[in-house]
């Protein structure tokens, strides 16, 4: 039984939720795309992965497979190394930065950036932060490592991205205990009723239609898929044990701000969330998986 300043399983989810979707933002407008462009990059996916990877130094496809874990590692070695003769990772960080600055004044107004609820968002999105755990969560620990920004807003959206990355090396460690691979978790994700629809992210993450139908495949041998590509029932049961294990090893940040705390960031980061939606940051057919709608959640990033 938790005890009163302890927050339950369903409150942070729904925190970690609104502070994604949050996150996210930068992914849907054009200001981090044309930063890039002024360096060579003009692909979408080679500007996702040199802004996410900035954090780990000019590392090799390898890493970033490794890492990542859902991507196909021919279209990752297609990007990488050669994007970093184009752009350094402290030059891409801080284009990312510079990106998320624009993106949230288009989001939530010059006028909110600085007023008390962002600043105070900010606060306790760091104050969780700070309480993560940098053993075994690679992407963490490299973010960890950098300087908080001096912007309020744009701390906000670094401590988003922090808690994000927490509970994203959190989610691996549970796939891989799982004996999930890359595609075969992403696949899996898709197919539950929190998941995204496949072709929205097949082909973003380098994959093919034979990809995905020999992981659908493998799933099937195991007993976790249907033959017409749902989940079995004992697939349902693992991606709900995935995300309570998950859920497990990612508590200590939300620990940390106790369960006030925690309703307090999600009202924030929630209402922020709105606001973007209201000016149009999310594309139509995305909305549902990222703006809160009553007693629904948005989805979480498949994995």
């Amino acid at each position: 039984m938790l005890t009163p300043d302890l927050p339950s399983a369903q409150s942070v989810r729904r925190c970690q939720e609104a502070l994604n979707s949050l996150h996210s933002t930068v992914y849907f407008t054009a200001d981090l795309p044309k930063a890039l462009a002024g360096y060579g990059i003009t692909d979408a996916t080679g500007g996702y992965l040199v802004g996410r990877a900035a954090a780990l130094g000019a590392v090799g496809p390898g890493v970033v497979t490794a890492l990542f874990y859902s991507y196909r590692h021919d279209m990752v070695a297609g990007h990488l190394p050669a994007a970093w003769e184009r752009i350094t990772p402290a030059q891409a960080w801080q284009e990312r930065l510079r990106a998320v600055d624009a993106t949230l004044h288009q989001a939530l107004g010059a006028g909110a950036l600085t007023a008390e609820p962002v600043r105070e968002a900010a606060r306790l999105a760091l104050t969780a932060a700070a309480a993560g755990r940098r053993e075994a969560r690679p992407m963490f620990a490299a973010l960890a490592d950098l300087p908080v920004p001096r912007q309020p807003h744009v701390a906000l959206w670094y401590a988003a991205t922090l808690l994000r990355e927490h509970r994203g090396d959190s989610h691996i460690a549970a796939l891989a205990a799982a004996g999930l691979d890359g595609l075969e978790a992403l696949v899996s994700h898709c197919a539950s009723d929190a998941g995204m629809p496949a072709e929205l992210v097949r082909a973003k993450r380098g994959w093919t239609e034979e990809d995905w139908s020999a992981a659908e495949d493998r799933l099937r041998r195991r007993g976790l898929m249907t033959a017409d590509g749902t989940l079995t029932a004992s697939g349902e049961e693992l991606r709900a044990a995935l995300e309570d294990e998950t859920d497990r090893r990612d508590r200590a940040p939300y620990e940390q701000l106790g369960a006030r705390g925690v309703a307090l960031l999600t009202e924030l980061c929630e209402g922020f969330v709105r606001s973007a939606a209201a000016a149009g940051i999310f594309p139509p057919p995305l909305v549902g998986f990222f703006v809160p709608d009553g007693e629904q959640t948005p989805a979480e990033a498949p994995a």
